[in-house]
């Protein structure tokens, strides 16, 4: 399984959400935590552009924000990405 890594801020229902979401697959993943990290915040800014959260890659493919993560996962492409 390739690896999950999330960027994630302490308030944030949506990062919530794609937690559950990948938990319910037994999908494990590394969260860097962003709130109060300013150096992570702008790896993240560098690696995607944006300041929003989550943001969510498998191995080195950018999925995006739990929208996507949630819509990957109805349409199959989730599945497909980890293996």
């Amino acid at each position: 399984m390739k690896p999950v890594l999330m960027y994630t801020k302490t308030v944030c229902p949506y990062c919530i959400f794609a937690k559950k979401l990948l938990k319910s697959k037994g999908v494990p993943f590394k969260e860097v935590n962003l709130s109060g990290q300013h150096k992570q915040l702008q790896e993240l800014v560098q690696k995607t552009g944006m300041r929003t959260v989550p943001q969510i890659f498998v191995g080195d493919h950018f999925v995006g924000g739990f929208d996507e993560l949630s819509t990957s996962n109805q349409s199959g492409e989730l599945d497909r990405l980890l293996k």
